[in-house]
Order: structure tokens, then sequence, then C-alpha cells
């Protein structure tokens, strides 16, 4: 079984070759590190440990670390919503430390992963696009695709629009 330290030098490792920092406050850290290995061994995926996850990989596709909502978080409030990515401007605190709104939509916590035909705007929504990772076939509704899979670590440009037929 991985340990705590092993799974984060592996994190360190993509996080290094993708510019992302840590947390710096080491208490802080090892607690986010404990609950996404908790989360690992309890789900058997590592979904965030600052959401509540439903046990079921479909319906918590877009919460596996990293996930979805990290680069925009980071991008706009200098960490994500666990605080475990970071930038400069967090660190050095010219970001403040206020709490980051959810930007999960809150029918996830209610009916799980939305279904593809949902998230294109068959009830009326707003349309996004699809994307699949062609190595794993990992699924995400995003204005773009992301810079990594969240998987299988595929690059970005290893996803394709994906259409319901």
């Amino acid at each position: 079984m991985i340990t705590v330290e092993e799974m984060f030098a592996g994190m360190k490792k993509i996080a290094d070759e993708e510019g992302y920092k840590f947390n710096p406050y080491k208490d802080e850290l090892d607690d986010i590190l404990q609950g996404l290995w908790d989360n690992e061994h309890r789900y058997g995926y590592g979904s965030c440990p600052c959401r509540i996850a439903s046990g079921v990989l479909a319906d918590d596709m877009d919460i596996i670390c990293p996930c979805n909502y990290r680069d925009p978080d980071v991008a706009e409030y200098g960490c994500c919503l666990c605080t475990l990515y970071v930038n400069d401007e967090w660190i050095s605190g010219r970001k403040s430390h206020d709490p980051i709104p959810e930007r999960r939509p809150q029918e996830y916590y209610v009916k799980g992963y939305p279904s593809i035909r949902e998230q294109k705007g068959a009830g009326g929504g707003e349309m996004v696009e699809v994307y699949r990772c062609q190595v794993c076939g990992y699924l995400c509704a995003r204005e773009e695709a992301p810079d990594l899979c969240p998987v299988c670590r595929a690059k970005k440009e290893r996803f394709e629009k994906f259409e319901m037929k």
C-alpha cells in the first residue's frame, strides 16, 4: 500500500512539471494530503478532500484531484478550494486567504455528475463542451479540455470533443 509520502512525491513531480506549488504550511498540507490519501483508499480514487464525494467514480469525475476547478480557482484566488495548490501571490499574502466560493454546481451534490445530455443544455441549461481523454476515456464538461487528464495524466492534446450519438 502506498504511503501518504509516496503519494505526495508522485504529485509533487507532476506539479513541478506543470508549474504548480503546494501549500507551504506543513500542518495544513499534511491534513489535506491525509484527506486525499483517505479518499483514495475509501473510494478507490483520489477525490478532492475538500468536497463530499459520492463514492461513485462516474459521479465524482470532476472532483478527482487535481479537480476541474483547480485552474480557475488558482488563477482567480491564488489557491484551489482546499488550498492544496497555491501560487506565489497566495504564498506572499498578496492574495487574501479568505474562503474560496464553491464552483461545483449544487446539482452534483443532489443527484451526482449530470448526464452529458443535461450538461449540453437539454434541460434548458447553458451549453458546454464535453471532452474525452483518448487515452483512458475520462469525460469532462467544461469550457475547454484540461491541461492534463486527472486520471491518466495525458496532455491536453490527447482530448477530443465528445458528441452524444
